[in-house]
């Protein structure tokens, strides 16, 4: 699974050709979650609420640098990589 970003030990991740909805995945320590990319809601698993708010700002800043990377996950094409939070 490509890594696409990495900030505070959050790694950000998409699958090829996934399943719907869109989202992307978040690992955090022993933590792991999906965030959906229309809502930004947590679709699957959980995380500590500071790392949670701290996707959130990311995913809020690169939300069209998101659906690009998941569609090209979809035509099994390799995502491109995105700023991490700063």
């Amino acid at each position: 699974m490509p890594t696409i970003s990495m900030f505070y030990g959050i790694i950000i991740q998409m699958f090829w050709v996934d399943h719907s909805p869109p989202h992307f995945h978040v690992l955090y320590a022993e933590y792991e979650a999906q965030f959906n990319l229309q809502t930004l809601d947590i679709i699957k698993g959980e995380l500590p609420n500071r790392a949670r708010v701290l996707v959130l700002e990311w995913a809020s800043e690169h939300r069209t640098e998101l659906m690009e990377d998941w569609e090209l996950c979809a035509r099994m094409q390799t995502p491109k990589k995105i700023s991490p939070l700063k």
